[in-house]
C-alpha cells in the first residue's frame, strides 16, 4: 500500500494477502447466486454471461491470492499472474454484452416503444463487443508479461487504450438507446415495474462499468512500461500501477457491485423467459405465436457466431404482425 516498488515483483509491489481472499469469497457467493437464479428463472439465455463471469472472477482472484505469496518473477509465477489478469480483465466487456442482451429483452417486451429494432440489438452490440474483447485480450496479454520487449508492452498499452475508448463509446450509445426507450414509454403512459426495474438496474450496471473503464483508461494514459529489474524505472510508473488500492477500489469493488446489482434485481424476476411475450396496450402480457426455425444447422451456427449479422432467420408475416398490432393498438388509445 506504500507505493514503493519491489524488484522482480510481477505486481510492481508486494501484493496484499487478505483482499484476494475476500474478493474470491464474495465473487464465489455471487456466482452461486447467479447460477441458482438462472436455474430458478430459466434465464440462462437472458443473462447466462453473469454466472460465467462471476466464476471467472472467483478463479482470477483465487489465482491472485496464490500470486500474493508468489509474486517474484519465475516461469510458474508468471503463468499464474497472466491467467489471473486475463480472467479478471476479460469479464467487463462480457458483462457489458450481458447488459445489451437485457436491453434487447426489455425492448422486445415493449416493442412499439423501441427506438431500435430489438432483434438487431445483439447483432449490433455483439459485434462491437467482439472487437472490444479482441483488443482487450491482446492488450492485457501483452502488458501483463514483464519479460516482453518495451515495444510489445507499448503495443499492448495502445491496444488496451483503443479497447477502452471504443468500449466507452459503445456504453454511451447503449445509454442513449435506453434513455430514448424510457422516454417513449413515458409518452405512451407505460409505468410497468417489469420495465422500470430492469432499466434502473441496467443504468446502475452501465454506470459502474463506465467508472471502471475510465479508471483503466486513465491508468494507460500514464507510464505503464514495466521493467521489473529496474527499481528506478518502476518508481516512474503511473501511481495507479504502484498503489494497489486503486485496483481494489475501481476494478474489484465496482465489478463486484455490478454483479450484486443483477443478483438483487435479477431480470428473470421481471421479464418473461421468452422474447415473444410482450406487453399489450391494456397492460396484460400477450404471447405472439413463433414460427419454427427451419434453417439448416450450419446457418443457425453461423448466425450465432456472427451475432446475427449473417444467416438471419427471415421474418414471416405472422412474426411481423405482432409488432404492428401492438403499436397500432397503443396508438388507438392515445
Amino acid at each position: 500500500m506504500s507505493g514503493e516498488p519491489v524488484l522482480y515483483s510481477l505486481y510492481v509491489y508486494a501484493p496484499n494477502k487478505v483482499a484476494p481472499v475476500l474478493f474470491t469469497v464474495l465473487y464465489g457467493i455471487s456466482a452461486v447466486g447467479h447460477i441458482w437464479q438462472c436455474v430458478h428463472y430459466s434465464a440462462w439465455r437472458m443473462i447466462g454471461l453473469h454466472p460465467m463471469c462471476a466464476v471467472f472472477y472467483t478463479a482470477g482472484y483465487g489465482l491472485r491470492e496464490y500470486g500474493a505469496f508468489n509474486y517474484l518473477y519465475s516461469t510458474t509465477n508468471l503463468n499464474a499472474f497472466i491467467v489471473s489478469q486475463v480472467m479478471i480483465y476479460i469479464c467487463p466487456p462480457l458483462l457489458e454484452l450481458a447488459n445489451y442482451h437485457v436491453l434487447g429483452r426489455v425492448l422486445y417486451y415493449v416493442p412499439y416503444c423501441a427506438p431500435f429494432p430489438p432483434n438487431r440489438i445483439m447483432s449490433l452490440f455483439g459485434a462491437l463487443v467482439a472487437v472490444v474483447e479482441a483488443l482487450n485480450g491482446l492488450g492485457v496479454a501483452f502488458t501483463s508479461n514483464p519479460s516482453s520487449s518495451q515495444s510489445v508492452q507499448e503495443l499492448g498499452s495502445k491496444l488496451t487504450k483503443a479497447s477502452l475508448a471504443f468500449q466507452l463509446a459503445v456504453i454511451v450509445v447503449c445509454v442513449l438507446l435506453a434513455g430514448l426507450f424510457y422516454r417513449n414509454c413515458k409518452k405512451q403512459g407505460i409505468h410497468s415495474r417489469n420495465v422500470n426495474v430492469p432499466l434502473i438496474a441496467l443504468s446502475s450496471s452501465m454506470f459502474l462499468i463506465l467508472v471502471r473503464c475510465i479508471y483503466r483508461l486513465v491508468e494507460h494514459m500514464g507510464n505503464v512500461g514495466l521493467a521489473i529489474d529496474d527499481l528506478e524505472s518502476m518508481r516512474q510508473l503511473t501511481p495507479i500501477l504502484r498503489y494497489e488500492w486503486f485496483f481494489y477500489v475501481f476494478e474489484s469493488t465496482t465489478m463486484l457491485f455490478n454483479s450484486a446489482v443483477w443478483n438483487i434485481w435479477h431480470p428473470g424476476r421481471y421479464l418473461p423467459r421468452l422474447h415473444n411475450i410482450y406487453l399489450s396496450s391494456d397492460g396484460t402480457e400477450v404471447e405472439a405465436v413463433e414460427d419454427s426455425d427451419t434453417r439448416p444447422l450450419l446457418a443457425k451456427a453461423g448466425s450465432v457466431l456472427t451475432f446475427g449479422l449473417f444467416f438471419r432467420k427471415k421474418k414471416t408475416e405472422r412474426q411481423q404482425s405482432y409488432l404492428l398490432d401492438s403499436g397500432n393498438s397503443r396508438d388507438s388509445q392515445t
